[in-house]
């Protein structure tokens, strides 16, 4: 019997190489026989590099350091890996960078929410594209900053300026003192495009923009909001006074880097349906009886584009039956799951509380492998 276990990571807990693993390891205790391919997944959010890396063994880790998203007063490097893909059969190659191992709430030891910046995650695609890459995929999730991606445009080279013509300070404060922006000095985007990895739809400005919806997490609370939102207006504005970017599903990602990227001529799709043709998991499916996958919570958002729902619809495509593995499963969403999975479990009912589970997820997701195995490994 050939297994395909392709997670996401649970978020906190576990990274989709170990929940994989896991899930693996309980399996092969009951069905030692079995072959089972491991396919951690990702959706574009922190953890995409290290997701790839794992189902992807012939790819390039490469470490590189970059600006950390620190306080102009408290700057540092940081070192930040990126992921170069072995070549398509055409010779070119793509890049995947991502956001969080650059520029990423992770990195910061207290919240900066007018300041933070996307400057090295910029750095960090101009590092790729000076190796060669012929394609990047933008992983965006992680952010720490509120920017709208203006960082990342001035380390690729374009001009945002002051009315005395200086570079205007970095992050979101900044963009308040933009007079002249010039993108024509930026560095072109590879032939094979740069796509932005994102399974968000908000827009850049308003009430489901990426001050409304994602600035508290970074710090902007009521105070500050108004000015943030101001600052991401004049910013948008001067890129595009129409307005049809910031309109775009997906601007307001990462704290508008989404729209930075848009700006810089990339363009956005569904990261979970990227990382799964970027891990060949179309490929690993066929001749399958059975794939698992998972993530931390499954809820009303995971329809919109997480990585497990993608992962069924593959499944579904090639006819073979497909798992749910998750930390809690929404109460308003266990019959979305029924729908979806052939079974879908929840390590918060084999443990016996979302706290518990939470604490110590693998002996809860070797569980889990073991009853699949043994209820469905037929």
């Amino acid at each position: 019997m050939r297994i395909v276990v392709a997670p996401d990571s649970l978020k906190g807990t576990a990274t989709a190489a170990e929940t994989a693993r896991a899930l693996a390891e309980g399996w092969r205790s009951i069905r030692p026989h079995d072959e089972i391919v491991l396919a951690p997944m990702a959706d574009g959010g922190e953890g995409t590099v290290d997701a790839v890396a794992a189902a992807v063994p012939a790819a390039e880790l490469r470490h590189t350091r970059v600006t950390g998203p620190a306080t102009p007063a408290d700057e540092r490097d940081v070192d930040a890996r990126w992921l170069l893909l072995p070549p398509e059969p055409d010779g070119s190659r793509t890049a995947l960078v991502e956001l969080a191992e650059g520029s990423g709430l992770l990195l910061l030891d207290d919240l900066a929410p007018l300041t933070a910046h996307t400057l090295g995650f910029g750095q960090l695609i101009a590092v790729a594209l000076a190796a060669g890459a012929d394609r990047v995929l933008l992983a965006l999730g992680g952010s720490c900053s509120t920017d709208g991606g203006a960082g990342a445009l001035r380390a690729l080279g374009a001009e945002l300026l002051d009315a005395s013509g200086a570079a205007i300070p970095l992050g979101n404060a900044g963009l308040r003192r933009l007079a002249r922006l010039d993108l024509g000095t930026a560095l072109a985007p590879p032939s094979g495009g740069a796509i932005v990895l994102s399974d968000v739809d908000n827009p850049l400005l308003g009430s489901r923009g990426a001050v409304a919806v994602f600035g508290p997490q970074k710090g902007l609370d009521a105070s500050l909001a108004p000015d943030a939102e101001r600052a991401l207006e004049r910013f948008a504005t001067a890129i595009d006074p129409a307005g049809a970017l910031a309109a775009a599903p997906g601007a307001g990602a990462a704290g508008g880097t989404g729209f930075g990227m848009l700006a810089w001529g990339a363009a956005i799709t569904s990261g979970s349906r990227a990382i799964a043709e970027a891990i060949g998991l179309p490929g690993s499916i066929a001749g399958a009886q059975l794939v698992v996958t998972g993530e931390g919570r499954f809820d009303g958002q995971s329809a919109g584009g997480k990585a497990p729902v993608e992962v069924a619809r593959r499944a579904a495509e090639a006819g073979v039956p497909c798992a749910l593995v998750a930390g809690t499963i929404d109460a308003r969403s266990v019959e979305e799951a029924a729908s979806r999975f052939e079974v879908a479990i929840a390590l918060d009912e084999l443990a016996g509380s979302a706290a518990a589970a939470m604490a110590d997820p693998f002996p809860w997701l070797r569980a889990a492998g073991e009853r699949l195995a043994a209820e469905h490994g037929r």
